[in-house]
């Protein structure tokens, strides 16, 4: 079970509180965790990351184990902390402007 927690917008779009719990049957990494969350919640394909390319959004950035994943490739492991549901898999919408 890993913890996600999903920006604002998201789960106004949902109405969740925040954080929800997936099962990941395969190895937990980026990709199998946003594949699990649609799953659950088929209103959220497409608003987390591409659905052609799979490419994140824009504006969302993912955090893990205290590091910015937002980069990295989407079949990295994630962190054990993460894997163990100590620590919550984070999605945050990013704050743009000037």
């Amino acid at each position: 079970m890993i913890r996600v927690e999903l920006p604002p917008p998201l789960c106004a779009l949902m109405h969740i509180n925040g954080e929800v719990v997936v099962d990941v049957a395969e190895e937990a990494t980026q990709r199998h965790v946003l594949d699990a969350i649609e799953a659950r919640y088929p209103a959220l394909r497409g608003t987390m990351r591409d659905q052609v390319t799979g490419k994140r959004r824009a504006y969302l950035r993912f955090y893990a184990g205290g590091q910015d994943l937002s980069h990295e490739s989407p079949d990295t492991p994630l962190p054990e902390a993460v894997v163990t549901g100590a620590e919550p898999y984070l999605i945050v919408g990013a704050i743009v402007g000037g």
